[in-house]
């Protein structure tokens, strides 16, 4: 059946995708300072300090409501006996400001959502900056310490190479998308009478069909079949037509790592896009448009397939638009394809982290773990009970959304009662915490996933740790490799270097060190496979 299609919202369900949030703050006043408490620390239960005490956390603003006056931030400091005193720095300069922090020496007690990347964490913490904590997860953690033991390889995935815990990640472990997949305009497949093809070829047929039998039904041939943003938002997805799980590397089901841009799925790839290019069915504003650029002609009716989070939010239409299929990969010429590169369930690994000279590490931890829990998590992402929501069956952690004073925007009110909200912040997505809270969208969604998506899904490659100098020597080789290879994408794919020319390519990658990009990652997933295994 047929829908009409509306302008529709652009703004991300803030609950089913929770982890990407925004925030802001001014520092709180100051009751007694941590290195002044005393008191235990308690390893259950609330509150976690006897006496008040204030822990100094340095944290990206987006200008949004001060934390300080959060219900959630309040709630907290009841709970707990422990006042956050914050240090802000805007999103957009925070990785400076934090370099700047650990240069300083004079460091927070507590870094949050602060990104600290897998070298920061090696080289602050082997300097002595970032105190280790695995010892504090097994004995004041007892909710990360059961979704660790429950996810060995998340553990093993945020324990650097001198065997130590320096920083924690938000952990989802039903996430399936590194980005929002692709969508077939549910109407012109109604239109032109298709299946969803289940082939490289059979795609190509379509897509074909899209441009000459007009399905948007105006009369002009204005339809586009396949269009992108610089091909960042479909290149992952499509290279897993060729068997390929990431776009730079990753390690097959033997345990073998690849360099995807000298790979011969890598050529098929791009010969499939070149064709595409050539025949006019691959949008010739690709390298060129916007995402909102996009997004207008899908409210024109013009796009037959596409990647966004949700189909909607290209095409236009309400949220309870079901119309629009997520796409399912397609085989190509290649034995054991399609495949696809599934999220490792951990979105940035380092949004917590305790400093050296923090003196209240045990109560830090105490503090954190709350989010790691049902019902911590549960705070931090939709604000206090009677807020925004309600339970409608305790005992079954069903709730209901509650109106919105004013009748406002609930996300908008959501900002305002928690910190927890466009930033990657400390904690885990459990279904639990949306019972009842999903609309029908989202659960046909996730059931879009388990169909499509999950049964050819492998994360990639392992989040290992390199040493300082292997890191030292990556990210200078992929610096230049990455570079040569998104422009002679762009010249593979529109035709301005002919794929006869693909050996000498290769051969200059080789010459800048792809080879060597897999070796280092090969010893790397090899040791992270033995220590995982035993």
């Amino acid at each position: 059946m047929k829908m009409s299609r509306k302008k529709g919202a652009a703004a991300l369900s803030g609950l089913m995708l929770f982890s990407m949030l925004a925030s802001a703050c001014q520092s709180g006043g100051s009751t007694e300072t941590a290195a002044e408490s005393g008191g235990s620390v308690s390893k259950e239960g609330f509150p976690i300090v006897e006496k008040p005490i204030t822990l100094s956390v340095f944290a990206p603003s987006a200008d949004m409501a001060p934390w300080d006056t959060m219900p959630v931030i309040q709630e907290m400091e009841k709970l707990s006996n422990i006042k956050i005193e914050f240090q802000t720095a805007p999103i957009d300069s925070f990785p400076t400001k934090k370099n700047l922090v650990f240069a300083s020496g004079e460091l927070p007690d507590i870094f949050y959502a602060a990104d600290i990347t897998p070298a920061e964490q090696v080289s602050y913490g082997t300097q002595g900056q970032l105190l280790p904590l695995e010892d504090l997860i097994d004995n004041y953690a007892p909710n990360l310490k059961k979704v660790l033991d429950e996810n060995p390889n998340v553990r093993k995935s945020i324990t650097t190479t001198d065997g130590h815990i320096y920083a924690l990640p938000f952990i989802d472990t039903a996430a399936v998308w590194y980005r929002g997949p692709m969508w077939y305009n549910g109407e012109f497949l109604e239109k032109l009478g298709v299946e969803e093809p289940k082939t490289t070829d059979e795609l190509y047929e379509y897509l074909k069909r899209v441009k000459t039998e007009d399905p948007n039904g105006n009369g002009k041939a204005d339809e586009i079949p396949l269009t992108s943003v610089k091909l960042d938002d479909l290149r992952m997805y499509f290279m897993g037509f060729w068997g390929m799980y990431n776009e730079v590397y990753y390690a097959d089901k033997d345990g073998k790592v690849h360099y995807s841009p000298q790979e011969e799925g890598y050529k098929g790839y791009l010969t499939f896009l070149n064709k595409l290019w050539n025949e006019d069915l691959l949008d010739h504003e690709t390298f060129s448009q916007t995402d909102e650029q996009k997004k207008a002609k899908g409210a024109k009716n013009q796009l037959a397939l596409f990647s966004d989070y949700y189909p909607y939010f290209t095409l236009g239409g309400t949220e309870e638009t079901m119309q629009d299929p997520m796409m399912t990969p397609v085989s190509s010429e290649i034995a054991g394809t399609p495949v696809y590169g599934k999220h490792p369930g951990m979105s940035s690994n380092g949004t917590f982290a305790i400093s050296a000279t923090n003196p209240n590490p045990e109560a830090s931890m105490r503090w954190i773990d709350y989010q790691y829990g049902y019902e911590g998590a549960t705070l931090w992402t939709q604000g206090p009970q009677g807020k925004m929501w309600d339970y409608a069956d305790e005992a079954t952690h069903e709730k209901k959304f509650l109106d919105v004073p004013g009748g406002g925007d609930r996300e908008e009110y959501r900002a305002t009662l928690t910190p927890n909200y466009g930033i990657v912040t400390p904690g885990v997505n459990i279904p639990e915490l949306t019972n009842g809270l999903r609309s029908e969208v989202e659960d046909w969604v996730v059931k879009q996933n388990e169909e499509k998506l999950v049964p050819i899904a492998k994360v990639p490659f392992p989040n290992v740790y390199l040493t300082n100098e292997a890191q030292t020597e990556v990210s200078a080789l992929l610096s230049d490799l990455n570079t040569y290879v998104e422009q002679m994408e762009a010249k593979f794919v529109t035709g301005q270097e002919p794929l006869s020319n693909w050996d000498s390519y290769v051969a200059q990658l080789k010459k800048m060190g792809s080879d060597r990009i897999v070796e280092i990652y090969q010893e790397a997933y090899d040791k992270w496979n033995s220590e995982n295994a035993q």
